[in-house]
């Protein structure tokens, strides 16, 4: 007998479910370090056309065609073209692989909340040498990812009314008054107007075709895009749910809080005299030692911060895990609870490698990168733009454009006036754009090598779409 398909029990619990997706880690431990990486200003006025241009465009592409099939990734391509199968395979892969390293960093995040409070601000001068210890530990980043990825997987389990969209009401409120308390505290520090400027004055002399490939694949990343989580979102909606206006929603509150994340960590930075451009420890390394700064409130404030990531983690991560869960109820015709369980068992699997990646398997390589940047680069910079590359081409030259119309104003129920423009950017700019953007923005050896391997698995994939 087929399972009756899930729906979302209301319109607010989608909207926090579906920016819960798109707010993650690339808002809060991504985007500050990426933007500082990159000249600040500049990163964020490419970040935001790449987000108003073309992430509000992919994602409202993707909510109508879940909505259209009521399927999942893999089974909405399959409905409409089966030649396009392998595109929602491809979004499941990346999902999977995004899942290789997400639950390792959210287990950072979890530990460090307690870590605020047992001496990780004692000594600012040795945060930085803490921080490379604990992720080169064989065994206690493994306890806090298995604690992460559990969470993940008791939510998931719970389903969508009853588990995803009851946490997203719950961790997305919180998630915003927790930055905007740290915000708060940042830019009332002395000297935090210099950061600011950093944030909001351009420095054009930095920009060159990585900074473009940085900031697009930041939009796809942030906004869960090219990956299949807002197909499979989108398929669990009613068909009185207003499209356009949910993408444009769900789109302001995800780069929302990627300023926000901005703003609060950029003034306190510059007030105390850190370097932006840090990296991927930004977050862990430098945030801390503003925090051991600002004296008895400082573990408090740390602790406040972490819980904003661990959560931005969790809501990501949530979906990730429920996009391959989907594939197999959809596709295989699995229980939900046996498809969370496995699922999580062998991201369990994945995650250890990664953070094992960091340690004691730092000499271990694929194409010259650990198995955590070989998940993180391969999804990042090539299978999420890809992936939105293809569903562009997809919905504009594949499906019919009157169709595409009826789903979108509900039948004529709503008004969607930009759908001509929209129609436009997505069957012929956005293809060209993110092809342009990828191929200028490949740098180094690692990164062609990934490309080209992640090309080749696009092209397998492709060749038996059919029998997929």
């Amino acid at each position: 007998m087929e399972n009756k398909r899930e729906n979302w029990g209301s319109r607010i619990g989608f909207i926090m479910a579906a920016a819960g997706s798109a707010v993650g880690l690339g808002n809060i431990w991504r985007f500050p370090y990426l933007a500082g990486e990159n000249g600040g200003g500049a990163f964020i006025v490419i970040y935001l056309m790449f987000v108003v241009f073309i992430g509000f465009s992919i994602m409202l592409a993707e909510f109508t065609v879940g909505r259209k099939t009521g399927l999942a990734a893999v089974g909405a391509y399959k409905k409409i073209n089966r030649s396009f199968t392998f595109a929602g395979v491809l979004g499941v892969l990346s999902a999977f692989f995004i899942m290789g390293f997400y639950p390792v960093v959210g287990g950072w995040a979890t530990a460090y909340i307690l870590k605020s409070f047992t001496g990780l601000l004692s000594d600012p001068a040795a945060i930085g040498d803490m921080f490379g210890a604990f992720i080169g530990n064989p065994v206690e980043p493994l306890i806090w990812m298995a604690i992460f990825l559990a969470i993940n997987i008791v939510i998931v389990a719970k389903g969508i009314s009853g588990g995803i969209e009851k946490a997203g009401k719950i961790l997305m409120p919180t998630l915003f008054v927790l930055l905007i308390l740290i915000a708060i505290r940042s830019v009332t520090l002395p000297g935090a107007g210099a950061g600011l400027d950093f944030l909001f004055k351009p420095d054009w002399s930095v920009v060159n075709g990585g900074t473009f490939l940085a900031a697009l694949g930041q939009a796809f990343f942030s906004l869960s895009l090219g990956m299949g989580c807002m197909i499979t979102y989108g398929s669990y909606l009613s068909k009185s749910e207003n499209l356009p206006s949910s993408a444009l929603t769900v789109s302001l509150m995800d780069t929302s809080v990627a300023l926000l994340a901005g703003v609060a960590i950029f003034p306190a930075l510059f007030a105390f005299g850190m370097e932006p451009a840090a990296g991927p420890g930004l977050v862990f390394v430098v945030v801390p030692q503003i925090f051991a700064q600002m004296g008895g409130l400082g573990p408090i404030f740390s602790a406040i911060f972490f819980i904003a990531l661990m959560v931005a983690a969790l809501t990501s991560s949530v979906s990730l895990l429920e996009v391959v869960v989907a594939y197999l109820m959809d596709e295989r015709g699995w229980a939900r609870k046996k498809s969370v369980y496995l699922s999580g068992a062998i991201m369990v699997v994945t995650g250890i490698l990664s953070s094992l990646s960091l340690g004691v398997m730092s000499g271990f390589t694929l194409f010259g990168v650990g198995a955590f940047d070989f998940f993180d680069i391969l999804t990042d910079k090539i299978f999420l733009a890809i992936g939105g590359l293809i569903l562009a081409v997809f919905v504009g030259w594949f499906m019919d454009k009157n169709e595409l119309k009826e789903e979108m104003t509900n039948g004529g129920a709503i008004k969607f006036g930009l759908f001509e423009f929209w129609y436009a950017l997505v069957k012929f700019v956005i293809p060209i754009a993110i092809a342009i953007v990828a191929f200028f923005g490949i740098t180094g050896i690692a990164q062609t090598s990934l490309m080209l391997f992640g090309l080749a698995v696009i092209a397998v994939l492709a060749i038996f779409s059919k029998k997929l």
